[in-house]
């Protein structure tokens, strides 16, 4: 199963918990903080990322640092559920569809748009513009991101689909048609 497919899980889990309990934005904050903590503590990387290391000693160190840092309720057992089943590892991509799962329950759809240079303002509106009118008139939020692999044009990610635009596309289409004719 992909790292994907399980964040997803996870945060589709996590979203359903904190609508119960209504700390969306504190468990959000403390999740973020989690994965900082982590991801800058070269020590707790090893802890937690090491298949070496018993569970029992990960469960002491996790524990250790809630009793220290006392998250909310909803924080906590995520963490400990996240060691339990070794996906602690996997935070920051469960942070991310975590707001991805968030969004799209509140009616936002994230898009992320790939061009080969900066695009100027009055083109991101009009990638705006066109994105709302293919939803339906959903609300987006839009990421830009600069890939010169794409040579020219755009890719866009809407979701699990994707809109090709670019000139890498349209060449390696070019060149399986000049192949297969």
């Amino acid at each position: 199963m992909s790292v994907e497919t399980v964040s997803r899980r996870y945060a589709t889990a996590l979203a359903d918990a904190v609508r119960n309990s209504g700390d969306i934005e504190t468990v959000k904050s403390e999740l973020l903080n989690w994965q900082k903590m982590i991801k800058d503590n070269h020590d707790l990387q090893s802890a937690f990322y090491n298949p070496a290391i018993a569970s029992a000693d990960k469960v002491k160190v996790l524990e250790s640092l809630l009793e220290k840092s006392r998250p909310s309720r909803t924080t906590a057992n995520f963490l400990r559920v996240l060691l339990k089943n070794n996906r602690l590892t996997e935070i920051s991509s469960i942070n991310e569809k975590f707001d991805s799962v968030l969004e799209e329950r509140a009616g936002v759809i994230s898009a992320t748009v790939t061009s080969s240079r900066e695009l100027s303002e009055i083109e991101k509106e009009q990638m705006k513009a066109n994105l709302v009118e293919v939803t339906g008139g959903k609300e987006i939020k839009l990421k830009f991101e600069i890939d010169k692999s794409v040579i020219g044009g755009s890719v866009t990610r809407v979701g699990s689909t994707v809109y090709d635009g670019s000139v890498k596309s349209q060449l390696k289409l070019l060149k399986e048609q000049m192949i297969n004719s």
